[in-house]
């Protein structure tokens, strides 16, 4: 079981976004020295009400205060970038972290982003099944020609390549039953979202585990994220989350995030029941217990927190990440646990 970090890269209008990008520094060092190992970070364009860095450039800052941890975007919205750009960011970024980046892809669900790229969500699909081709030709290709529905690559010598070899791994990010399916059928890890309860993240895991078996395609890493607030004890940690965590979802829920889960979804509801069974809010035994939950009922084995979200104080989250570094990634990491 590997433990990361999602960075919170989403600010409340009119805080200063270098003040936010050195605290998101400090958190990295405090992460790396308390056992962590991964960072994340996510992409969204024309966040409002939030402002939002983009996910690179902070990922690249970010990494040289990673030491040994991984370095992963979670996610990146293929359909709106060009597969040769991409393909050399992220060999860059690789280069960066020293062979130890991931990359979360994404389709993405905000209508918003995709007019202003210009490109129509039908299409979407098509676009991401081509530019990860594209992406993985000039990965691991000497001589690249490529003449598909959507993109064009002409017959080129490359020499930009990874670290990895082939390849970074990639995880998809879906929510919904189709998108798991079709992940599965090419082949990819499901990165698992951290809207939908565990209740039905354990269906859906079914259901991508036959998929896999359909298509012939081996049981691959099964990365999942959730919201998360460790505090000593389980009402502290509601409490102090609910400000924060219930307008991240209040903002969700305007974007249309919960209509991409299945079923009849909504995040407007009272807090004590958005969070049941979908966030992760507890005292330091109860995160050992629930991981632990999640890697033998599940088959879990990247498990990512976001602890903080927009408006939320840098100290909330450090001292967090102490309690982290003392009472949960020790025990997590040993074995040393019993359920709660």
């Amino acid at each position: 079981m590997k433990l990361g970090l999602l960075i919170n890269s989403q600010y409340v209008a009119g805080e200063s976004m270098p003040d936010k990008i050195q605290e998101s520094v400090e958190q990295v060092r405090a992460a790396r020295d308390a056992g962590f190992d991964l960072i994340c970070a996510a992409q969204h364009y024309l966040a409002a009400p939030f402002q939002m860095s983009a996910t690179l450039p902070l990922l690249g800052r970010l990494a040289a205060e990673a030491g040994d941890m991984e370095v992963a975007a979670t996610v990146v919205l293929v359909p709106l970038h060009n597969p040769v750009e991409m393909a050399e960011s992220i060999a860059t970024m690789d280069a960066i972290c020293g062979g130890r980046f991931i990359l979360g892809v994404g389709l993405g669900y905000r209508e918003e982003e995709y007019a202003a790229f210009g490109v129509e969500p039908g299409q979407r699909v098509g676009r991401m099944r081509e530019a990860l081709e594209v992406m993985k030709l000039l990965w691991t290709e000497d001589e690249v020609e490529f003449h598909g529905r959507y993109y064009h690559v002409p017959k080129v010598k490359v020499a930009t390549r990874p670290v990895q070899r082939p390849h970074p791994l990639i995880w998809v990010a879906a929510n919904g039953n189709v998108p798991i399916r079709r992940a599965a059928r090419w082949g990819y890890p499901w990165l698992i979202n951290p809207h939908a309860t565990v209740s039905m993240v354990a269906g859906q895991l079914e259901m991508y585990r036959e998929a896999l078996s359909e298509a012939g395609q081996p049981v691959p890493s099964i990365p999942m994220m959730r919201e998360a607030y460790v505090a000593k004890d389980r009402e502290t940690a509601y409490i102090e989350s609910q400000p924060y965590l219930e307008g991240k979802y209040a903002a969700y829920a305007s974007w249309g995030q919960d209509k991409a889960l299945p079923g009849e979804e909504s995040f407007s509801i009272p807090y004590q029941d958005l969070a049941r069974d979908r966030f992760l809010l507890g005292t330091a035994d109860d995160m050992v217990s629930e991981v632990k939950r999640y890697e033998a009922e599940l088959g879990v084995d990247y498990m990512i927190f976001r602890m903080q979200w927009p408006g939320m104080p840098h100290q909330q989250l450090l001292r967090q990440i102490e309690i982290m570094g003392q009472d949960v990634i020790p025990r997590v990491k040993t074995g040393g646990w019993k359920a709660y």
